[in-house]
């Protein structure tokens, strides 16, 4: 008798505990639980401590961290009609617990079909250099877009970003040798801006020169002289003889600068020397 009486409380007890444990509930500081009471949904519970009614409530536990879901690779036939495999990567969190349980049965399956099918609609209306060249801009209009759709659900998308655009081997070929022609033709307009510029800088030179026939005969001059530096080859070089011409003979320069006479001077006396020791060596 007394061995049955035991055996019912601990009987009792066992029950109490596992009643007990079950209407207990524990929700970490990034959880929530949304709790349906006899089918009907109760304010969002958590964190801390949630005790249920047995066989009452019911509780989801929903989470309000940021996932990271992954956009597997989607075959994607641009604008210009240029196959390309897209990876991408979403990032979403739960703003709203109640409307994440009540409006959609499986919220990360949904947000995950939503970015396939909206990767592939937007980035099929641009072009291979709009995909290649502006993803920041791409990624912010997919953001924008998914998050319209997910928002419905207590769902905000954070980021959305493209990570890896593989394109055929014939069109990497076909960009490589774009890239070439347009370094070819960067290096050619420079180089014709410095043809342009040196133009520029000789036609200065030449007016400022054309303003002084002085200036022509002594730029002469030391043209001559540094060519007959050279002893190993007979150069002949053009010079008016005006320049060659020296006593009663020679042309007067007309100029009123004394550095200009000392310089034509000089330059006369040093043709003549070289003149005369050609001539003894001649004789």
């Amino acid at each position: 008798m007394i061995l049955a009486i035991f055996v019912a409380l601990a009987f009792v007890l066992a029950a109490i505990l596992v009643l007990v444990g079950s209407s207990v509930r524990v929700l970490r500081e990034y959880e929530r639980g949304i709790v349906f009471r006899l089918g009907r949904v109760m304010k969002p519970r958590g964190p801390g401590l949630i005790l249920l009614i047995p066989g009452v409530d019911r509780m989801e536990r929903v989470s309000l961290r940021t996932v990271t879901l992954k956009i597997p690779n989607q075959e994607v036939i641009t604008r210009d009609n240029v196959p390309a495999r897209v990876t991408a990567v979403t990032y979403y969190r739960v703003v709203d617990p109640a409307k994440s349980v009540l409006e959609i049965e499986n919220v990360v399956a949904a947000t995950a079909q939503i970015a396939q099918t909206t990767l592939r609609s937007v980035l099929g209306k641009v072009d291979l250099d709009a995909l290649l060249s502006e993803r920041e801009k791409l990624n912010e209009h997919l953001q924008q877009i998914i998050d319209d759709q997910t928002e419905p659900w207590g769902v905000k998308v954070t980021t959305v970003e493209i990570k890896d655009v593989e394109i055929p081997d014939r069109m990497q070929h076909a960009i490589a040798r774009q890239a070439e022609a347009e370094r070819e033709r960067r290096a050619k307009v420079i180089n014709a801006e410095g043809e342009y510029q040196a133009a520029a800088r000789l036609s200065d030179a030449a007016d400022v020169i054309g303003r002084n026939p002085v200036t022509i005969q002594l730029r002469a001059l030391q043209t001559l002289m540094e060519v007959s530096n050279n002893q190993g080859s007979t150069i002949v070089f053009p010079v008016p003889m005006s320049l060659l011409q020296s006593g009663a003979n020679a042309t007067p320069v007309a100029t009123d600068n004394p550095r200009v006479q000392e310089a034509l001077e000089a330059a006369r006396i040093a043709l003549e020397a070289t003149s005369g020791a050609r001539d003894r060596s001649t004789a």
